[in-house]
């Protein structure tokens, strides 16, 4: 961004649901402007462009020709590095919806491209921006449940057959990478790894029960070992009805913190268990075949603010691209497991980075 620039100025490809999302969240920052978006459907555009009162291109070139300091990509994941490429050679900043790519080497290939062409990358984990999973990770840094000794995280959620029949993307391996672990289930790994720290070993099965025609997975167990010593169990699912709050618990030696969809229940000295245990009646699922039933923007709003801060220093953006792929080494590595039949090391894939703090 110029000197003379008011403004951050964000263009956007893709103008599906989440795309609105990333709109609104731009538009809501006083530092940053929604000036253009870019799509192959001239109707889908049309629509997007006049809700948002911006220029709109069906002509990716011509979109990234405009003056636009960020590109924002919410596209299939399999579309990522493409178009990433190619806005890193104009010169544009990188904002991704998750994942960064389908795969660890895809991901690897768009994280050195930006770092060669001096381009900022940041990829969306609006998860980590929840107040109440700040306060539950400053409670376990605190040692306030004392060291780590078990982890359960479970995504059991529910998606119609309609849900992947009307975007065949979903599910696909080349543009979805998988199922039900990286596409429902990547924020709940990416605040586990960044909460509890790396995995050095994972051992997964995974299914596709109740959902016709699709490549991935709609289910997904899986055991760990943490580098810490902990042990642990990941189960993600399309298939579960009624569907469930998103749940990471986390128990220690010294007590137990659970965060139950967007809540935190702590059970540890100096805490009232009744008040925690009354907190879970404001959860609220997300869960349901709608993929954004019950969403918010608020949390996609408050990395949008971080983000914007950081490009607008030329400092790394959070969460940059190559903190984000600690999530899809370690999904690779449960897909290689449930292939191979034989655990896996997340670090054969990725060395583990450790996380900025937010």
């Amino acid at each position: 961004m110029t000197a003379d620039k008011q403004k951050y100025r964000f263009g956007i490809v893709g103008c599906g649901t989440i795309a609105t999302v990333h709109a609104e969240a731009i538009r809501s920052s006083s530092r940053a402007e929604l000036v253009a978006a870019c799509s192959r459907s001239a109707q889908n555009l049309q629509k997007f462009c006049r809700k948002f009162n911006i220029k709109g291109y069906t002509d990716y070139d011509a979109f990234l020709a405009d003056d636009l300091d960020a590109v924002v990509l919410c596209t299939p994941n399999g579309t990522h590095l493409d178009y990433g490429l190619k806005a890193a050679d104009y010169g544009k900043s990188l904002v991704i919806e998750k994942p960064l790519e389908v795969n660890i080497e895809k991901g690897k290939k768009l994280v050195e491209y930006c770092k060669d062409r001096n381009v900022q990358l940041a990829v969306i984990y609006q998860n980590r921006f929840i107040a109440e999973v700040r306060k539950l990770k400053q409670v376990i840094d605190d040692g306030t449940i004392g060291e780590l000794v078990m982890i359960s995280a479970s995504v059991k959620w529910f998606r119609d057959q309609a849900y992947y029949q009307n975007a065949p993307w979903r599910g696909s391996l080349k543009l979805d990478g998988g199922g039900a672990l990286i596409n429902q289930s990547i924020h709940t790994v990416d605040l586990m790894l960044w909460i509890a720290g790396p995995v050095e070993s994972v051992c997964a099965f995974k299914a596709t029960l109740t959902h016709d025609n699709i490549e991935g997975e709609d289910n997904l167990v899986a055991s760990m070992r943490f580098k810490n010593g902990a042990l642990g169990t990941f189960e993600a699912s399309t298939s579960i009805t009624p569907s469930q709050n998103r749940k990471i618990a986390f128990h220690g030696t010294e007590g137990t913190v659970i965060l139950d969809g967007d809540v935190m229940q702590i059970y540890a000295e100096g805490y009232n268990q009744d008040e925690a245990g009354k907190a879970a009646e404001k959860v609220v699922s997300g869960g349901s075949s709608s993929p954004l039933a019950g969403f918010t923007n608020s949390h996609h709003t408050e990395q949008y603010k971080q983000i914007i801060a950081q490009m607008e220093r030329g400092l790394q953006p959070p969460v940059s691209g190559e903190e984000s792929l600690n999530a899809l080494a370690f999904i690779q590595a449960a897909y290689q497991s449930a292939e191979q039949h034989s655990p896996v090391n997340p670090d054969s894939l990725h060395t583990y980075i450790i996380p900025q703090k937010v």
